[in-house]
């Protein structure tokens, strides 16, 4: 693979992007000046070009936009990501106007920027003619139940067109899955286009979906074809989905009822053969409530849906996941894959992972560069996971990644009891002792026991209805249906409460 190109006149920029492609093992040259660029141009192309906007020098004092231009005008079918300011909005989108392939506004989540280079890098070669990606995407692993849930799902859907939704945090594998569903499908042999959009200032995400026509406005030079038409087909991801402006809600609904639509400053319509399958980290059903997201649109999103647990609801899958991104980091940089000690484990295992699956698959490329010996001890583990570790082994946020269903009622003295406080009080005590020892997340992680407590506890004196329990506890019917999801509550069986004797 070619190298990616970094040009920036700001040289922590150039460091930042330099450290990340070689942590990602992904070939980088960096520029300091669009001029230098120019003239490697002349003798070769890059995979990727990665350019801020606003440098100075070229003819009209915008290098930046002068590079763009060129490089376009050399080789069309380079990707090339523009980097700019917020304040400088107005030059980014003339740029992607003018056939950038993304937009990268500054300051950028380095995770975000290796995302869309590593989708650009998709672009390039199937421009190319490559018919496969740049690596093929791993089969999902997972023992723990909850994913053997998504796996049969996976199958069930496998011959399957319809539209699927999949919800889930951040970094628990949304776009790994909505891959799986395409491959699996009878779509496969067509592509598979990703689009966030959250990603794209909402000026630019009309077209960036729907192509526009030439001199449909000011800087549409020649017509570009969105993704739709790129996904023609075959499958067109949409992730972040919640986070779709209002009218282009109203666009895309349009699109799942008939199948046509319009390129932007287009006449003619346009035949969408795509199975739109969409993903977010929120809770649709609140932005509907809130009126942010259209409901209609909601309902023709959410015919089949997918949740995928958080790591924590999955720690028997830590060693697994574990020894797999190990294994592919090694084989990235040439070397022997490092193992984890036992206690090195367990220490993994019980820390809550906010950032889920790809935090994980982050601390892994770490350690496999960082540990200083093929067994990874616990002393190897970033500062911030050792003392998190430390924490968690002293502290009862270890059982609060997961409700426990053996707890019940009288598993804790009940106030008026010799040495008993209050439920209040006790919170209070757990609460102050989990901020002394420096935790992260106790406001979810509380709120979280509570509520399983709460629907638990509800369940069984219901002897498992849910719609009478919700009524006791004064909740909707959906509300507490995705309350038992996100808890994952699903396999949990209430015990029928003995009526004759309470």
């Amino acid at each position: 693979m070619k190298p990616i190109w970094v040009v920036d006149d700001d040289q922590s920029i150039r460091w930042v992007l330099e450290k990340t492609l070689e942590r990602e093992s992904l070939p980088s040259r960096t520029f300091g000046n669009a001029a230098d660029a120019l003239l490697a141009l002349d003798v070769e192309s890059p995979q990727v070009l990665v350019s801020d906007i606003r440098m100075p020098g070229g003819v009209t004092g915008n290098a930046g936009l002068e590079l763009l231009q060129k490089a376009k005008e050399r080789y069309p079918g380079l990707p090339v990501i523009i980097m700019t300011a917020f304040s400088d909005l107005e030059s980014a989108v003339a740029s992607f106007q003018g056939g950038a392939f993304e937009y990268l506004p500054k300051p950028f989540d380095v995770d975000l920027a290796v995302e869309l280079i590593r989708r650009a890098v998709e672009e390039s070669l199937r421009e190319a003619g490559h018919v496969e990606s740049v690596e093929e995407t791993p089969e999902i692993l997972g023992q723990a139940p909850a994913m053997q849930d998504v796996f049969r799902a996976i199958g069930r859907l496998s011959q399957s067109h319809v539209t699927v939704l999949i919800t889930g945090e951040s970094g628990t594998g949304k776009e790994l899955v909505a891959r799986a569903l395409h491959r699996h499908s009878p779509r496969a042999s067509q592509p598979f286009i990703a689009l966030n959009t959250a990603a794209i200032p909402k000026d630019l995400l009309e077209s960036e979906l729907f192509g526009h026509e030439r001199g449909a406005f000011t800087g549409a030079q020649t017509m570009r074809r969105g993704r739709f038409e790129q996904a023609e087909g075959g499958t067109l991801f949409l992730d972040e989905i919640g986070d779709m402006p209002a009218e282009l809600q109203t666009r895309l609904l349009r699109v799942l009822s008939d199948g046509h639509f319009y390129r932007v400053g287009g006449h003619s319509p346009l035949r969408a053969n795509v199975r739109v399958i969409a993903a977010t980290h929120q809770h649709l059903e609140d932005l509907v409530k809130d009126g942010l997201f259209r409901e209609d649109l909601y309902h023709r999103l959410n015919v089949i849906r997918l949740r995928l647990p958080a790591l924590r609801e999955r720690a028997e899958d830590i060693p697994l996941l574990t020894r797999n991104f190990l294994q592919k980091s090694a084989r990235e940089l040439g070397g022997e894959p490092k193992r984890l000690s036992e206690a090195t484990m367990r220490t993994l295992a019980a820390l809550p992972f906010p950032g889920n699956v790809r935090q994980l698959e982050n601390l892994c490329h770490w350690l496999t560069v960082m540990a200083p010996a093929q067994v990874v001890e616990a002393k190897d583990l970033p500062p911030e996971l050792r003392s998190n570790g430390e924490a968690m082994r002293r502290s009862p946020l270890r059982v609060l990644s997961r409700p426990d269903a053996s707890e019940g009622p009288g598993s804790a003295p009940h106030a008026g009891q010799p040495g008993a406080s209050t439920w209040e009080a006790d919170l209070e005590r757990r609460c102050s002792e989990l901020l002394v020892l420096g935790e992260a997340g106790v406001m979810d992680a509380m709120t979280r026991r509570f509520e399983a407590i709460l629907i638990r506890t509800a369940l069984r004196h219901t002897g498992g209805r849910r719609i009478e329990a919700a009524q006791r506890l004064g909740i909707g019917r959906n509300t507490i249906t995705r309350k038992i999801q996100e808890l994952g509550l699903d396999d949990d069986a209430p015990m029928p409460v003995d009526r004759a004797t309470g």
